[in-house]
């Protein structure tokens, strides 16, 4: 039961000792995304903002062929078979 109590103090303890260590990289990545070098944004993160940016176009031209050929399937009349 003491363990238990004690938890929000240990666990209060983890997050405030690990947010000290870490470096705030928000500026230094502001300064890539504001720069002006023609690119769009969601290719100035470099390759692997490129990977994802297909991966994630990839999967949504699939899911849309998917639906769209099971929408076809759906609307063509069944035979009767007797």
């Amino acid at each position: 039961m003491r363990y238990l109590l004690s938890l929000p103090r240990v666990a209060s303890q983890a997050f405030s000792t690990t947010a000290r260590q870490m470096k705030n990289k928000v500026p230094e990545r502001q300064k890539v995304f504001l720069e002006d070098n023609g690119l769009p944004v969601h290719i100035k993160g470099g390759t692997t903002d490129v990977l994802l940016y297909r991966l994630t176009m990839t999967i949504t031209a699939a899911g849309t062929a998917f639906s769209c050929y099971w929408l076809l399937l759906a609307s063509i009349p069944r035979s009767k078979a007797q």
